[in-house]
């Protein structure tokens, strides 16, 4: 069992090695599948055939040399026969191979059918959708049933068609052996004739025990071609051979020419900017730009395909990606929390964090007072995704887990977008606190939170189109100036 046990933690570890963009293509459901249902399917096969491969062929051996001293030419008959069998049952198992497989991957789709409903509840009540969700799920779950009951045919006449084959090959060896009998062969009497049927048909029970568990085995084999398919997936976002190594960053960071696409859609074109250690630059511009990206190839999210990021003038491809990223706090507008108290929320990637310093990070990101309000103080569970808490609170506690962090390096990616004004006001100002003698990378469509900003970038169709502070860029009769209006006219 702990092979199966070691199984799952080396798929989970493939998961949480896997680049960002591997999830953009795949359905978060079917990794589920491939995790639960297939290591489970894979452990029932190998389970139920390890008896029969440790103990069915040395009868199969020991048959097959009592045979061949009994009847060297009746025996060669009967392996032409059994092969024969064997490919028709072969067959069969190549079948329920394909059929599990597609089991596999509907199951897949179902339990991605159900992630998706639990995410979006909140939705799917509001437009009265709850119709339309179930029949997505009926279907999915119809064709689930019928394919499941397909597989369970044919793994069902596995049995019944090797009774058969074994039913027809000793009827035939007994028409063959009777010849040689009738025929007056001195060498092969009726009496040896009757103990070589005995025999083979205990050869029989042992064959067939084979072939019902080939079937068993092909069947594990597609579940266990769908774990292959994600552990074999490469990540090209590695660590180097030889890496450098940076203890406190002390400088700058460079954009050299950067360059990046997705599937085949540039999304930044010769990017260049620097910024200088304790320095602010807001990216700003229209949705789908870059600014995003600009800002998730700094930690390596993501790869970029030509150019350069330097910190203290080294290449981050140069840097262990644990190294890189333990220099960097994140705040984005989704509040990324679990299922598990305030503490350790606040605490996760941080060891050995003390109790003081936690409390320390929650005053500075204006979290404190709600926190010791709760039952539980910060000891509270907050629900999946930190659903017993506001927008506001949420955020503020994301705040707090990157104060406790302590980076060199933030990077805020529309951290105040999706709230409230009151909210908005605590928030950005735990924000303006955790800023403080850090170099910071601030991505906002909100241009009133990023005018203190010491250089703001305006990104447009993955260039960089404008430059400057506010107080210039407001001058210019550009893309700057024209968001500005349109944020001023929509108050």
């Amino acid at each position: 069992m702990s092979i199966f046990r070691d199984l799952r933690r080396k798929i989970h570890q493939k998961t949480l090695d896997l680049p960002l963009s591997y999830y953009s293509e795949q359905r978060k459901g079917d990794i589920m599948s491939r995790m639960t249902s297939d290591v489970q399917e894979v452990e029932w096969s190998i389970l139920n055939s390890l008896e029969m491969i440790f103990r069915e062929p040395f009868a199969v051996i020991l048959s097959i040399s009592v045979l061949v001293v009994m009847n060297p030419q009746l025996t060669l008959f009967a392996m032409i026969l059994l092969p024969v069998s064997g490919f028709i049952i072969g067959q069969l198992g190549k079948s329920l191979k394909r059929s599990s497989s597609k089991v596999q991957d509907m199951m897949g789709m179902i339990l991605s059918s159900i992630e998706e409903t639990l995410g979006g509840l909140r939705i799917i009540k509001a437009f009265n959708a709850e119709e339309h969700i179930a029949e997505k799920f009926d279907n999915l779950n119809q064709n689930h049933t019928k394919l499941t009951l397909k597989m369970a045919r044919k793994a069902d006449s596995a049995s019944p068609l090797s009774e058969f084959l074994g039913t027809t090959v000793m009827v035939t060896l007994a028409f063959y052996g009777g010849r040689l009998v009738l025929q007056g062969d001195s060498s092969f009497t009726g009496a040896e004739f009757f103990g070589y049927i005995i025999v083979f048909a205990r050869l029989l029970s042992p064959v067939k025990a084979f072939s019902t568990a080939y079937a068993i085995v092909l069947k594990g084999a597609a579940s266990s071609d769908r774990i292959e398919q994600v552990l074999s997936v490469k990540n090209l976002i590695v660590d180097p051979i030889n890496p450098k190594k940076i203890d406190r960053f002390s400088k700058s960071i460079v954009y050299k020419n950067v360059h990046f696409s997705y599937e085949q859609q540039t999304v930044l074109n010769g990017i260049d900017f620097t910024i200088e250690k304790g320095k602010t630059i807001a990216l700003v511009g229209e949705s789908g730009g870059g600014k995003s990206t600009l800002a998730d190839l700094l930690p390596r999210f993501y790869d970029l395909e030509t150019g350069e990021i330097l910190i203290d003038d080294i290449n981050i491809k140069d840097l262990t990606l644990n190294n890189l990223r333990s220099l960097m706090g994140i705040v984005t507008q989704e509040s990324i929390l679990f299922n598990e108290s305030i503490f350790n929320n606040i605490t996760l990637g941080t060891k050995n964090a003390t109790k003081e310093q936690v409390i320390e990070a929650a005053k500075i990101a204006n979290a404190h007072d709600f926190i010791m309000q709760m039952e539980n103080g910060y000891e509270t569970t907050i629900g999946d995704r930190g659903s017993k808490l506001s927008g506001g609170q949420r955020q503020r506690i994301s705040i707090a887990r990157a104060v406790l962090k302590n980076p060199s390096i933030l990077i805020l990616d529309e951290a105040t977008s999706a709230l409230d004004t009151e909210s908005e006001k605590l928030v950005q100002d735990a924000l303006f606190k955790l800023m403080q003698n850090r170099t910071s990378i601030v991505i906002a469509h909100r241009l009133s939170t990023i005018q203190h900003a010491d250089e703001i970038l305006v990104i447009q169709k993955g260039k960089i189109v404008e430059r400057g502070t506010h107080s210039e860029l407001i001058k210019l009769p550009g893309v700057y100036k024209k968001l500005s209006d349109l944020q001023s006219f929509s108050k």
